[in-house]
């Protein structure tokens, strides 16, 4: 049977950092085919982003096929001199096996390989199983899970229902899974004027009053108060940029960049309007001003139903606890995989995720892994308390 603790540690020891792909999927693969799946490796290319090695395994041939998807790729360590042992060693100290990738999420890869071996040793199950594993999720996510969707599309492969192995649970495993996730766009502002003396401002334009009362107008009107299932949509400034180093000179052009997160009651189109209808306002008569926008994902929502109800049924068993249905949090490839089937988020602990030290709690993937067992159980019988 698969250790599911030795298994984190083999693939935290493969320096996978985004796209290189370390061995983390060769070793997947390699365990995967043991179980019996058939694995594909896909190569994606794009002539802007490195090349993306993926991992698309499946059990069975017949319906439905149940999918754990996630991504063996992890951002990179930060100064090693700064962490408490190597980043890729996998120690496991105090309770706690550390290592990038810990808790994101190569530890939540283990444990569900680790609850399909459990589950394949008591019988076969009525459908399938699948893994979509990309090395693109830390990236530009271009050449990753997007692809492989499209890729399972053109051969005419479906899935039914998807788990996502991100670490989302803040505190404390089984409090959280989330059901949707807000969407993400960033508004690039650039304000043209005209370059004069400060002593004579009539001769000029001054871009940046314009570009401050626009942000101002931006920040100060409200987008909603939120939804059934999300919270309010927020609107944030991160740079105001206008690269004067003169005092004495009014500057010819003033750039702000800003993101917004939105809930379902939008959409990027219609947050594109409205951006148009407040700047057209704000900037006053005679301005003049470029917007270009970039989407990372629109809002999606799994509402409510047979997936997230046999999580719940599997933490209530295992852990005892009914885990939040939530949709905070910033974005991930769900946003792909919600346009075939239904999908959860369900993972470890974030709280280290991304940080120094990175770790998981040796007990927690073991729970996780008995929560995923329970869950595939669950989904194929309907039963998993």
């Amino acid at each position: 049977m698969i250790d599911p603790v030795e298994l984190a540690r083999d693939l935290i020891q493969c320096p996978s950092v985004t796209p290189v792909e370390g061995g983390a999927l060769d070793l997947l693969q390699k365990t995967l085919e043991t179980m019996g799946f058939t694995c594909h490796r896909l190569v994606f290319s794009d002539e802007n982003t490195p090349d993306v090695d993926n991992l698309y395994a499946r059990l069975g041939d017949q319906g439905p096929n149940f999918c754990f998807a996630g991504h063996t790729d992890v951002v990179p360590t930060g100064p090693v001199e700064a962490w408490s042992a190597d980043p890729f060693a996998a120690d496991i100290r105090d309770g706690g096996l550390y290592g990038r990738g810990a808790s994101d999420m190569k530890g939540a890869i283990a444990s569900f390989a680790a609850a399909v071996d459990r589950v394949l040793a008591k019988g076969p199950i009525d459908g399938s199983i699948s893994f979509l594993i990309t090395g693109d999720e830390e990236g530009p996510s271009i050449n990753g899970t997007k692809k492989v969707l499209g890729w399972l599309q053109e051969r005419g492969e479906a899935l039914d229902a998807c788990i996502v192995g991100e670490p989302t649970n803040p505190e404390r495993l089984g409090e959280m899974m989330k059901i949707g996730r807000r969407g993400s766009m960033n508004g690039f502002l650039t304000v043209k004027g005209v370059q004069g003396h400060t002593a004579y401002p009539h001769l000029a334009d001054n871009p940046a009053h314009r570009i401050v009362a626009m942000m101002n107008a931006l920040t100060t009107k409200s987008l909603d108060d939120g939804s059934d299932h999300f919270q309010a949509s927020t609107l944030q400034i991160s740079t105001i940029d206008i690269g004067n180093t003169a005092t004495n000179v009014i500057p010819a052009e003033a750039r702000a960049t800003f993101n917004i997160r939105f809930n379902d009651l939008h959409s990027s189109d219609s947050l594109s309007e409205w951006l148009k209808t407040v700047l057209d306002e704000a900037i006053g008569e005679g301005g003049e001003y470029t917007l270009d926008i970039s989407v990372s994902g629109e809002s999606f929502l799994t509402p409510p139903g047979k997936l997230s109800d046999v999580i719940s049924a599997a933490c209530r068993s295992v852990l005892q606890l009914e885990p939040d249905l939530s949709t905070t949090g910033g974005t991930s490839d769900a946003r792909f995989i919600k346009d075939y089937c239904p999908v959860v988020e369900f993972g470890l602990v974030g709280q280290t995720m991304h940080k120094i030290d990175e770790r998981a709690d040796v007990a927690d993937i073991v729970r996780l892994t008995d929560i995923y067992e329970a869950i595939i159980t669950g989904y194929f019988t309907g039963n998993s308390e």
